[in-house]
Protein backbone atom coordinates (compact mmCIF):
# COMPACT_ATOMS: atom_id res chain seq x y z
CA UNK A 1 0.00 0.00 0.00
CA UNK A 2 1.18 3.51 -0.80
CA UNK A 3 2.46 5.67 2.05
CA UNK A 4 0.64 8.97 2.56
CA UNK A 5 2.78 10.40 5.38
CA UNK A 6 6.30 9.47 6.46
CA UNK A 7 8.21 10.81 9.46
CA UNK A 8 11.88 9.84 9.20
CA UNK A 9 13.81 9.88 12.48
CA UNK A 10 12.53 13.28 13.54
CA UNK A 11 13.80 15.17 16.58
CA UNK A 12 12.01 18.17 18.10
CA UNK A 13 13.39 20.47 20.79
CA UNK A 14 11.78 23.13 22.94
CA UNK A 15 14.82 25.18 23.82
CA UNK A 16 17.39 22.68 25.09
CA UNK A 17 14.77 20.08 26.06
CA UNK A 18 14.22 17.28 23.57
CA UNK A 19 10.49 16.57 23.17
CA UNK A 20 10.72 14.05 20.30
CA UNK A 21 13.71 11.75 19.95
CA UNK A 22 14.25 9.93 16.68
CA UNK A 23 10.61 9.11 15.91
CA UNK A 24 9.76 7.36 12.64
CA UNK A 25 6.12 6.89 11.64
CA UNK A 26 4.45 5.78 8.42
CA UNK A 27 0.78 6.37 7.64
CA UNK A 28 -0.60 4.24 4.81
CA UNK A 29 -2.81 5.93 2.26
CA UNK A 30 -6.48 5.39 3.13
CA UNK A 31 -5.77 4.14 6.64
CA UNK A 32 -6.62 5.29 10.13
CA UNK A 33 -3.29 5.18 11.97
CA UNK A 34 -3.01 5.86 15.69
CA UNK A 35 -0.42 7.33 18.03
CA UNK A 36 -1.09 6.58 21.69
CA UNK A 37 0.69 7.30 24.95
CA UNK A 38 0.34 9.04 28.28
CA UNK A 39 0.20 12.79 28.85
CA UNK A 40 3.54 14.37 28.05
CA UNK A 41 4.64 11.56 25.75
CA UNK A 42 4.95 13.95 22.81
CA UNK A 43 1.90 12.94 20.79
CA UNK A 44 0.65 16.47 20.13
CA UNK A 45 4.17 17.66 19.31
CA UNK A 46 4.29 15.15 16.46
CA UNK A 47 0.98 16.42 15.07
CA UNK A 48 2.17 20.03 15.35
CA UNK A 49 5.43 19.15 13.62
CA UNK A 50 3.57 17.60 10.69
CA UNK A 51 1.39 20.72 10.43
CA UNK A 52 4.45 22.98 10.41
CA UNK A 53 3.54 24.62 13.71
CA UNK A 54 6.65 23.27 15.45
CA UNK A 55 9.99 23.07 13.62
CA UNK A 56 11.89 19.79 13.69
CA UNK A 57 15.55 19.86 14.68
CA UNK A 58 16.64 16.97 12.48
CA UNK A 59 14.94 14.32 10.37
CA UNK A 60 12.46 14.58 7.52
CA UNK A 61 8.68 14.69 7.06
CA UNK A 62 7.25 13.61 3.71
CA UNK A 63 3.69 13.81 2.41
CA UNK A 64 2.77 12.23 -0.92
CA UNK A 65 6.39 12.12 -2.09
CA UNK A 66 7.07 15.76 -1.21
CA UNK A 67 9.14 16.88 1.74
CA UNK A 68 7.11 19.26 3.92
CA UNK A 69 9.18 19.86 7.07
CA UNK A 70 10.62 23.10 5.70
CA UNK A 71 7.36 24.26 4.13
CA UNK A 72 5.17 27.11 5.41
CA UNK A 73 2.06 26.01 7.31
CA UNK A 74 -0.45 27.39 4.80
CA UNK A 75 1.37 25.55 2.00
CA UNK A 76 1.08 22.33 3.99
CA UNK A 77 -2.66 22.92 4.26
CA UNK A 78 -2.83 23.60 0.52
CA UNK A 79 -1.14 20.24 -0.10
CA UNK A 80 -3.98 18.49 1.74
CA UNK A 81 -2.73 18.11 5.33
CA UNK A 82 -5.32 19.54 7.74
CA UNK A 83 -5.41 19.44 11.53
CA UNK A 84 -8.29 19.18 14.01
CA UNK A 85 -6.44 20.64 17.00
CA UNK A 86 -6.56 19.51 20.60
CA UNK A 87 -9.21 21.45 22.50
CA UNK A 88 -11.00 22.33 19.23
CA UNK A 89 -9.50 25.88 19.04
CA UNK A 90 -12.70 27.44 17.72
CA UNK A 91 -13.33 31.17 17.57
CA UNK A 92 -15.78 31.28 20.49
CA UNK A 93 -17.40 34.66 19.82
CA UNK A 94 -17.93 33.99 16.12
CA UNK A 95 -20.94 32.17 14.72
CA UNK A 96 -20.94 28.52 13.72
CA UNK A 97 -21.15 29.43 10.04
CA UNK A 98 -18.27 31.92 10.35
CA UNK A 99 -16.09 29.25 11.98
CA UNK A 100 -16.89 26.85 9.14
CA UNK A 101 -16.05 29.44 6.50
CA UNK A 102 -12.60 29.91 8.02
CA UNK A 103 -11.80 26.36 6.93
CA UNK A 104 -12.20 27.49 3.32
CA UNK A 105 -9.93 30.52 3.59
CA UNK A 106 -7.61 29.20 0.86
CA UNK A 107 -10.48 28.66 -1.59
CA UNK A 108 -11.54 31.37 -4.03
CA UNK A 109 -14.53 29.85 -5.85
CA UNK A 110 -17.71 30.92 -4.01
CA UNK A 111 -19.82 28.23 -5.66
CA UNK A 112 -17.42 25.51 -4.47
CA UNK A 113 -17.38 26.98 -0.96
CA UNK A 114 -21.19 26.96 -0.84
CA UNK A 115 -21.30 23.37 -2.12
CA UNK A 116 -18.77 22.28 0.49
CA UNK A 117 -20.68 24.05 3.25
CA UNK A 118 -23.89 22.31 2.20
CA UNK A 119 -22.05 18.99 2.52
CA UNK A 120 -20.93 19.92 6.05
CA UNK A 121 -24.50 20.75 7.02
CA UNK A 122 -25.70 17.46 5.54
CA UNK A 123 -23.10 15.61 7.60
CA UNK A 124 -23.81 17.62 10.76
CA UNK A 125 -27.48 18.71 10.74
CA UNK A 126 -27.15 20.15 14.24
CA UNK A 127 -24.66 22.70 12.90
CA UNK A 128 -27.22 23.87 10.35
CA UNK A 129 -29.68 24.39 13.21
CA UNK A 130 -27.06 26.25 15.23
CA UNK A 131 -25.43 28.09 12.30
CA UNK A 132 -26.10 31.58 13.65
CA UNK A 133 -25.18 30.80 17.26
CA UNK A 134 -21.80 31.70 18.69
CA UNK A 135 -19.45 28.72 18.87
CA UNK A 136 -19.08 29.11 22.64
CA UNK A 137 -22.78 28.28 23.13
CA UNK A 138 -22.42 24.77 21.67
CA UNK A 139 -22.01 21.62 23.74
CA UNK A 140 -18.63 19.88 23.77
CA UNK A 141 -19.77 17.34 21.19
CA UNK A 142 -21.21 20.03 18.92
CA UNK A 143 -17.98 22.00 19.19
CA UNK A 144 -16.01 18.94 18.12
CA UNK A 145 -18.33 18.49 15.13
CA UNK A 146 -17.72 22.14 14.27
CA UNK A 147 -13.94 21.67 14.51
CA UNK A 148 -14.14 18.64 12.21
CA UNK A 149 -16.47 20.47 9.83
CA UNK A 150 -14.09 23.43 9.67
CA UNK A 151 -11.21 21.05 8.84
CA UNK A 152 -13.22 19.26 6.14
CA UNK A 153 -13.92 22.60 4.47
CA UNK A 154 -10.21 22.75 3.63
CA UNK A 155 -10.54 19.59 1.51
CA UNK A 156 -8.05 17.36 3.35
CA UNK A 157 -6.36 14.31 1.92
CA UNK A 158 -4.83 13.65 5.35
CA UNK A 159 -6.74 14.61 8.51
CA UNK A 160 -4.66 15.02 11.67
CA UNK A 161 -6.83 14.56 14.77
CA UNK A 162 -5.30 15.61 18.09
CA UNK A 163 -7.13 14.15 21.12
CA UNK A 164 -10.60 14.48 19.54
CA UNK A 165 -12.33 12.70 22.46
CA UNK A 166 -10.97 15.22 24.98
CA UNK A 167 -13.68 16.30 27.42
CA UNK A 168 -16.47 14.36 25.70
CA UNK A 169 -19.03 12.04 27.30
CA UNK A 170 -18.88 8.34 26.32
CA UNK A 171 -22.00 8.54 24.14
CA UNK A 172 -20.54 11.49 22.26
CA UNK A 173 -17.28 9.58 21.78
CA UNK A 174 -19.34 6.80 20.14
CA UNK A 175 -20.76 9.36 17.71
CA UNK A 176 -17.27 10.70 17.10
CA UNK A 177 -16.10 7.20 16.17
CA UNK A 178 -18.89 6.96 13.59
CA UNK A 179 -17.93 10.34 12.11
CA UNK A 180 -14.25 9.41 11.77
CA UNK A 181 -15.19 6.08 10.17
CA UNK A 182 -17.44 7.81 7.65
CA UNK A 183 -14.79 10.40 6.80
CA UNK A 184 -12.21 7.66 6.27
CA UNK A 185 -14.57 5.64 4.06
CA UNK A 186 -14.83 8.69 1.81
CA UNK A 187 -11.11 8.38 1.07
CA UNK A 188 -9.55 10.67 3.66
CA UNK A 189 -6.51 9.24 5.46
CA UNK A 190 -6.53 9.85 9.22
CA UNK A 191 -3.71 10.15 11.76
CA UNK A 192 -5.33 9.90 15.18
CA UNK A 193 -3.53 10.99 18.36
CA UNK A 194 -5.42 9.76 21.41
CA UNK A 195 -5.30 8.72 25.05
CA UNK A 196 -8.67 6.98 24.76
CA UNK A 197 -7.68 3.36 24.17
CA UNK A 198 -11.25 2.30 23.38
CA UNK A 199 -11.63 4.85 20.61
CA UNK A 200 -8.19 4.05 19.23
CA UNK A 201 -8.84 0.30 19.16
CA UNK A 202 -12.18 0.84 17.42
CA UNK A 203 -10.84 3.09 14.67
CA UNK A 204 -7.22 2.36 13.86
CA UNK A 205 -5.55 -0.18 11.61
CA UNK A 206 -2.02 0.32 12.91
CA UNK A 207 -0.75 2.05 16.02
CA UNK A 208 2.45 3.54 17.43
CA UNK A 209 2.99 3.63 21.21
CA UNK A 210 4.89 6.71 22.37
CA UNK A 211 6.70 7.10 25.68
CA UNK A 212 8.73 10.19 26.61
CA UNK A 213 9.23 11.25 23.01
CA UNK A 214 10.16 7.82 21.64
CA UNK A 215 8.25 5.07 19.83
CA UNK A 216 8.54 2.05 22.11
CA UNK A 217 6.18 -0.25 20.23
CA UNK A 218 4.29 -0.38 16.96
CA UNK A 219 2.02 -2.86 15.24
CA UNK A 220 -1.50 -3.85 14.30
CA UNK A 221 -3.98 -2.63 16.87
CA UNK A 222 -5.12 -6.15 17.84
CA UNK A 223 -1.55 -7.16 18.64
CA UNK A 224 -0.95 -4.02 20.69
CA UNK A 225 -4.19 -4.33 22.63
CA UNK A 226 -3.48 -7.93 23.63
CA UNK A 227 -0.04 -7.05 25.01
CA UNK A 228 -0.64 -6.94 28.78
CA UNK A 229 2.53 -4.99 29.49
CA UNK A 230 1.45 -2.33 27.03
CA UNK A 231 -2.08 -2.24 28.44
CA UNK A 232 -0.78 -1.66 31.96
CA UNK A 233 1.97 0.78 31.07
CA UNK A 234 0.35 2.89 28.36
CA UNK A 235 -3.37 2.26 28.15
CA UNK A 236 -4.45 1.78 31.76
Amino acid sequence: MAISLSLKTIHVHYGKAEAISGVSVEVADGSVTGIIGANGAGKSTIIRAVSGLVPITTGEIWFENSRIDRVETHKIVESGVVQVPEGRRLFPYMSVIANIRIGAYLKKNKAVIKEDMDKIFQRFPILRERRNQRAETLSGGEQQMLAIGRALMAGPKLLLMDEPSWGLAPLVVEELARIVTDVNKEGITVLLVEQNAGLTSKLTDYVYVLEVGKVVLEGKIREIMTNETVRRAFLG
